[in-house]
């Protein structure tokens, strides 16, 4: 099987990036299955059903999120009610939402996607790596393949959770950072890794932001507004293929530019 993961959207820029480049993806590539991380997806940070449903009609499967998920407070009246739009497993447990989500495809064939968020530098959650046990201990048995999208800072902590799954799952890989790493690779038990598989959003920007007020307000200290950035977009993730025994065979990244 092939799946499509895709890294941060950001704004309607990135949006705009899914409308127009995933159809083409999907053509060339043929994938199973289309992930993408959209918790920056309504005016840069937080999400909207309204900006979820365009999301999902643009032909992707699965949304994952992070910490930024809750930047939108109408979010709490219908998380709970999308079983593909998932929040961090590691969240308290009364928290709304799903933190994983399986998706049947063709031949009886379910891969299972795990949503993780890490903790160095980022919210004190419960333990990604005690969760990512349970997790995948419950799951093995109804997934031919599992994915798990860790939302995290710290690379260490990223590439630590790679290793403690190689070989239980068939790929992990980074979100939060936006800006891709160039270690994509196949651990030695079978797990597809990268640490972070960047973003989809404007490309001249920080972090998809517009760039001025971001280096106002490290020369000031001082609270600035931030907008989404205007200008030409990159679309950033990774293609992975995994065997019917639920090792991965291949990771590749995807960078596409698209004329702002």
């Amino acid at each position: 099987m092939r799946i499509i993961a895709i890294g941060d959207i950001v704004g309607r820029p990135g949006r705009k990036a899914i409308g127009s480049l995933l159809p083409g993806l999907r053509t060339e590539y043929r994938p199973d299955l289309v992930i993408a991380n959209a918790e920056n997806a309504a005016g840069g940070n937080g999400l909207t059903r309204e900006v979820a449903d365009e999301l999902f009609e643009a032909g992707i499967d699965v949304l994952t999120s992070g910490n930024h998920i809750w930047d939108k407070k109408e979010i709490y009246n219908f998380i709970g009610d999308r079983e593909r739009l998932l929040r961090p497993a590691n969240y308290p447990p009364d928290t709304p939402g799903h933190g994983f989500c399986l998706v049947p495809l063709v031949r009886g064939v379910k891969v299972a996607v795990i949503n993780l968020a890490g903790r160095a530098f980022m919210p004190s959650l419960d333990c990604p790596f005690r969760t990512a046990d349970s997790l995948v201990t419950a799951l093995r048995e109804q997934a031919t393949a599992i994915v798990v999208d860790f939302h995290a800072e710290a690379t260490a902590e990223k590439m630590a959770l790679g290793w403690y799954l190689d070989g239980r799952v068939s790929a992990v890989y980074g979100t939060h950072t936006h800006i891709p790493t160039a270690d994509a690779r196949l651990l030695p038990k079978g797990t597809a890794y990268v640490t972070d598989i960047g973003m989809t959003g404007p490309r001249d920007s920080v972090l998809g932001i517009a760039v001025e007020p971001v280096i106002r307000k490290f020369i000031t200290q001082l609270p600035a507004k931030f907008d989404v950035a205007p200008g030409p977009v990159v679309l950033q993730g990774v293609v992975i293929d995994i065997a019917d025994n639920g090792q991965a065979t291949s990771i590749a990244g995807m960078n596409l530019v698209m004329p702002g």
